[in-house]
């Protein structure tokens, strides 16, 4: 459903978006300028009539704020490393860089002379306050509040932050914005060093094997009630210990095939204890991995580290009133088939308003409505260099879109506050010439990973033995990645703005296995990939030149699943390849579908091959996604090793030797010392690049959410943030410091 305001605009809404698309966005059959300058002027003339029949949406003003300090803004961070595609050949020259700013954020204040003495809250609080709803705001904060350096200044309370989502499935949308986030640790705005966040420190003993977590004394859950060691305490042995809840052990709480322990120090001390040294082990609880917060991933496995166990035990057959037999009729009187997924239900921040969180702002209205509405919470345990309470917004408002072309010509018209995800820089020219109507300032922020869209391969496919064969022979996945032409579809999708690439992250990151690695196998050469076909046994053709099956079946068939509506235009892109694949007598066939039921069937084995981007390969270690098949949930390629790699051997299907050797050295880096655990970062980037496991396209760009609309009344708004899934991006900006203006 998409918003009913913006709907009833004359020539605007879904069927209007469909319309223009079809009319307008045509790559197969018109040049790139050819195509913008068409595009340009209709979208140009579709977002003027928006504008001219609603005006530039309203700032949602914030009421005068009697509380806000007014000392000198705090000292801005220093200005990090250069854009990492700038590095690029012939980027300083390309049309956008301009938009490109220096990487800043803000900061977390640990010198204990800076601390604020004094503190302040939201007027709606104190109003709450003066009435008896609420204690003070000093007994509502912990004792050692998270302070938060701004990263232009102290802020001013009130206003709604909207933005647009595409439905349940689209919870990243939260996750990175509204969590704030509620990671046990967290990375500094360059994305590159872990530090305080949820818990106020940590430190490694026992050579390594064992992680002790200090936790803030006084800290609070939505609710008001205590969070402290026993929520760690009953996550461990009632959720995650758990076989109904949680069947496999994770891998990321074991160290060399061998299971972690939770221990309870005291009410504020937790201590990881492990067979060997776990030196990853706070990056682990610092990126978006399943160890690091509730509210990230309490919903989907039940993982997280903690939970509310004064909320949740009334769910629990241990617990409950009446045991298993009470929680399952509990669970079917709510429709749910099991108490296990009533129980993660019950545990998702998306969809249960009821439950308690740490979160900056807290849900209102669930995911599942029109509008996804989350509001603060009056216990957030942080606050700026003033003493102020964060978040200075009051609320933020989630829109539904139907899909990405209604989203985009929402942020085209100004809707919305801030929005990142699912805006298309190939619309980059109309938001340009929107601006100043619109009221906001366009952000470009590249991500340091090397494919904004890449093709991943089902290799423990099970459906068909042949392309399995095909799938799994190095040949033919570096023939079929010879047969893109890169250049096009930068030119095209990406207005020359991103590299054609390899899987390699950038030249920057530690990682890079080096220079040689950025276009091995990523070259456009037909000739050589039509050689390459022919030698392995794909020789033989039918009368219209597509090669056939060695089974005798017919023609050699595969198809692609697209996600529509979403961050790039990936049915549009693969329909390009599909069309330079034919010059090399392959057949693709191009299924886009909803992103839901896309995952369920790539969780289930059921995809050929799938479309999708490699954001957070550029942390290796704690977002290996797409580096190797390691998703359980929605992995695409090859979701059978996966449950090998995860099981131990005592799942799924055991993998090729050059996949075993990525999956061995990535288990055998979380005990190495960093300089060690470079080296063989290095190592598996070389085996994948050259083995071609998954096929890069376009990348190092700011396609995939690193193209911003911001409203110019907007505050604390980062020149450029580090564009990553693992520091949540915007969340890495720290988004309770964002403020509308006066």
């Amino acid at each position: 459903m998409a918003d009913a305001t913006a709907e009833h605009q004359p020539g605007y809404g879904p069927r209007a978006g469909r319309k223009f698309m079809a009319r307008n966005l045509r790559p197969l059959t018109m040049s790139r300028r050819d195509m913008l300058r068409t595009a340009s002027a209709a979208m140009i003339g579709l977002a003027g009539s928006v504008l001219a029949a609603c005006g530039p949406s309203a700032p949602s003003a914030p009421p005068p704020n009697p509380t806000a300090a007014k000392p000198a803004a705090p000292a801005q961070p220093a200005a990090a490393a250069t854009p990492a595609g700038a590095t690029q050949p012939g980027a300083a020259t390309k049309p956008g860089r301009q938009l490109i700013g220096k990487l800043e954020g803000p900061s977390v204040v640990t010198d204990a002379a800076q601390l604020p003495r004094k503190f302040a809250e939201a007027p709606a609080l104190a109003d709450l306050v003066k009435q008896g709803k609420l204690p003070p705001v000093e007994q509502r904060l912990p004792e050692e509040p998270l302070v938060i350096q701004p990263v232009h200044e102290v802020g001013r309370y009130g206003g709604t932050w909207h933005r647009g989502f595409t439905g349940p499935g689209d919870r990243w949308n939260g996750n990175r914005t509204v969590t704030g986030p509620d990671s046990l640790l967290f990375w500094d705005y360059t994305g590159e060093k872990v530090g305080p966040n949820v818990a106020k420190g940590y430190e490694f003993q026992d050579d390594g094997r064992t992680f002790v977590l200090h936790l803030r004394k006084g800290m609070r859950w939505s609710d008001g009630e205590p969070l402290t060691a026993d929520d760690f305490v009953f996550w461990y042995e009632d959720i995650y210990q758990n076989k109904e809840l949680i069947p496999t052990p994770h891998i990321l709480f074991s160290i060399n095939g061998k299971p972690g322990k939770l221990e309870k120090v005291d009410d504020y001390t937790v201590r990881y204890v492990f067979a060997a040294p776990y030196f990853l082990f706070a990056d682990i609880l610092a990126g978006s991995t399943p160890m690091s917060g509730h509210a990230f991933r309490g919903g989907d496995d039940m993982m997280g580290s903690f939970a509310p166990a004064h909320y949740l035990k009334q769910f629990h057959p241990k617990y409950a009133a009446g045991g298993r037999d009470a929680v399952d009729k509990m669970a079917r009187d709510a429709q749910f088939d099991t108490w296990p997924l009533w129980f993660k239900f019950k545990n998702d921040y998306a969809k249960n308003p009821e439950l308690p969180t740490i979160t900056p702002w807290k849900t209102t209205a669930p995911s599942t409505t029109p509008q996804w509405t989350l509001e603060r919470n009056p216990y957030y345990w942080a606050v700026d260099t003033s003493g102020n309470q964060l978040p200075y917004i009051d609320k933020v408002v989630l829109s539904l879109a139907e899909n990405l072309e209604v989203l985009n010509l929402r942020a085209i018209a100004g809707e919305y506050d801030h929005q990142e995800r699912h805006v298309d820089l190939g619309k980059l020219p109309v938001y340009l010439e929107n601006q100043e109507r619109g009221n906001y300032k366009v952000y470009l922020d590249p991500g340091d990973y090397a494919g904004d869209c890449i093709i991943k391969f089902n290799r423990s496919l099970a459906s068909d033995a042949e392309l399995k064969k095909w799938f799994n022979d190095v040949d033919f996945r570096r023939a079929l990645s010879l047969g893109i032409d890169r250049d096009q579809l930068n030119e095209t999708f990406w207005l020359g703005l991103g590299t054609s690439t390899s899987m390699a992250p950038a030249d920057s990151n530690k990682y890079n296995p080096g220079p040689e690695y950025r276009t091995m196998w990523a070259t456009f050469d037909p000739k050589k990939s039509n050689d390459m076909l022919d030698k392995i046994g794909l020789d033989k053709k039918d009368d219209q030149g597509f090669r056939l099956r060695q089974d005798g079946t017919g023609r050699l068939r595969m198809e692609v699943t697209t996600v529509g509506g979403q961050f790039v235009q990936f049915t549009q892109i693969m329909e390009v390849i599909r069309q330079q694949w034919t010059k090399i007598g392959i057949e693709l066939i191009v299924q886009e579908r909803e992103r839901t039921l896309a995952e369920k069937m790539a969780g289930a084995n059921e995809t050929q091959l799938y479309a999708w981007l490699a954001d957070g390969s550029e942390h290796l270690f704690t977002f290996p996604d797409h580096v190797f098949p390691y998703n359980l949930l929605t992995e695409a390629g090859g979701v059978l090793f996966a449950q090998w790699f995860h099981s131990g051997g005592t799942k799924g299907e055991e993998p090729p030797p050059k996949i075993k050797q990525v999956m061995e050295t990535f288990k055998a880096a979380f005990s190495a010392p960093e300089e060690e655990r470079i080296k063989m970062g290095r190592d598996i980037w070389k085996t994948v690049v050259e083995e071609v496991h998954t096929i890069a396209t376009v990348g190092l760009s700011p396609a995939a959410q690193g193209t911003r609309i911001v409203k110019n009344t907007m505050g604390n708004i980062p020149s450029r943030m580090y564009n990553s899934p693992d520091g949540k991006t915007p969340g890495i900006s720290r988004t309770p410091t964002y403020y509308f203006k006066a």
